[in-house]
């Protein structure tokens, strides 16, 4: 049955909401200061397309990833990638309830509807639903939907058997993930990430602490796949290929944790390791403000980092922010701009007037906090002097 959350059928749509600004202020203007790079124009925000083509295109063609980036590249196509945003998961909700009503439909037969087989899907259906958020692509939406209201999602962290049974069933089926997900019970999409990052090659695989000839090599390969193909240093790299390059030794998400939180900083900051500092989180908390967003899940973290402010990686700054915020106690019942109010208040006494990235000043790993809450970057295992 279709996962409804408590409260929520029955209930009537929201009212239209306003739209949201997705580009955050610069950081030599939170500063008032000048910049000190020539700073391109920032991208228009994302409700300042209006392209009835691509909007078209975006509702109703099932196009791939690497479709959408080609498109992306060569027709100026916009499209939003990430999570989906609290206030998206709410228009989604709405629709599959409104459809449900409008069509005389019980719960479990929408639930047949959403979870049809692949070549038996209702595309008018899933067209539908893919208007209730905007510049996301239909196929992001039929992946979304199907994993978010999965009667198998939220089991929880993975037995031991579980861990055994997914290995057998990759190995008997490959890596069918449909057929693997009937077999150990848990999603398509569980059993990919845990097989992916958890299971494959672990005999081979280190854990704990990486050792310097580990850092250089990742930081090789790294480099290497920049400029052999233009990717982007945070977000495009592809974290598999790394893994491989670097035979197993290490899982992509070792890896890509690895990398976003670590190396490149010290790579973007002349070889040494850059330490979180006051001014940091001022920028972060301003930058924050800048954006007309209702809640911190509607916000695009790889729109933070500019030209004057770019040590930190997206990854980075989400937890960065995530950390300050659960700093504050009653949180959970406080809104997205009574947290703002407090964080303005509690981080603008610590406003330094001294620049705050010397590449000169050299820090030890440990300058750099760690979120215990973080569990990813605990896979990933802290930097050390030491060899293995």
């Amino acid at each position: 049955m279709l996962h409804v959350p408590p409260g929520f059928q029955g209930m009537p749509p929201p009212p239209s909401l306003p739209p949201t600004k997705q580009n955050p202020a610069l950081s030599h203007t939170i500063l008032g200061q000048a910049s000190k790079s020539n700073e391109p124009p920032q991208s228009p925000d994302w409700q300042q397309f209006t392209n009835p083509v691509h909007a078209e295109l975006l509702a109703t063609k099932w196009m791939s990833t690497s479709k959408l980036k080609e498109m992306a590249q060569t027709e100026g196509l916009v499209y939003r990638q990430g999570k989906f945003s609290e206030i998206e998961q709410s228009q989604l909700r709405n629709a599959l309830e409104n459809y449900r009503i409008r069509n005389g439909l019980t719960p479990e037969q929408l639930n047949e509807v959403v979870f049809a087989k692949e070549k038996a899907k209702d595309k008018e259906f899933w067209q539908e639903i893919t208007t209730a958020v905007p510049l996301r692509p239909i196929v992001a939406v039929y992946h979304h939907v199907r994993r978010i209201y999965h009667p198998l999602r939220g089991q929880g962290k993975w037995t031991g058997e579980q861990d055994t049974l997914l290995e057998q069933s990759v190995n008997e089926l490959g890596q069918q993930w449909e057929k693997v997900s009937n077999r150990v019970g848990r999603t398509a999409s569980d059993c990919r990430d845990r097989y992916r990052n958890h299971i494959q090659g672990r005999e081979q695989r280190n854990s704990g602490t990486w050792s310097k000839e580990e850092e250089a090599q990742l930081t090789a390969i790294v480099k290497e796949m920049m400029a052999e193909k233009g990717k982007d240093v945070d977000n495009d790299i592809f974290w598999g290929v790394v893994s491989q390059k670097m035979g197993g030794k290490r899982g992509r998400q070792q890896c890509r944790n690895k990398w976003t939180d670590s190396l490149s900083n010290t790579l973007k900051n002349e070889g040494e390791k850059p330490r979180w500092t006051a001014q940091d989180a001022y920028i972060l908390i301003h930058k924050v403000d800048s954006l007309d967003v209702r809640h911190d899940s509607e916000i695009d973290w790889k729109t933070f980092p500019d030209s004057d402010w770019n040590f930190w990686s997206p990854h980075l700054l989400q937890r960065r922010w995530m950390t300050m915020k659960r700093g504050i106690n009653g949180h959970e019942n406080m809104s997205h701009a009574e947290i703002l109010d407090v964080l303005r208040e509690k981080k603008a006494r610590y406003f330094p007037t001294f620049s705050a990235h010397s590449p000169k000043k050299k820090y030890k790993s440990d300058d750099i906090i760690e979120d215990e809450e973080d569990e990813e970057l605990a896979q990933a295992g802290p930097s050390s002097s030491k060899q293995n």
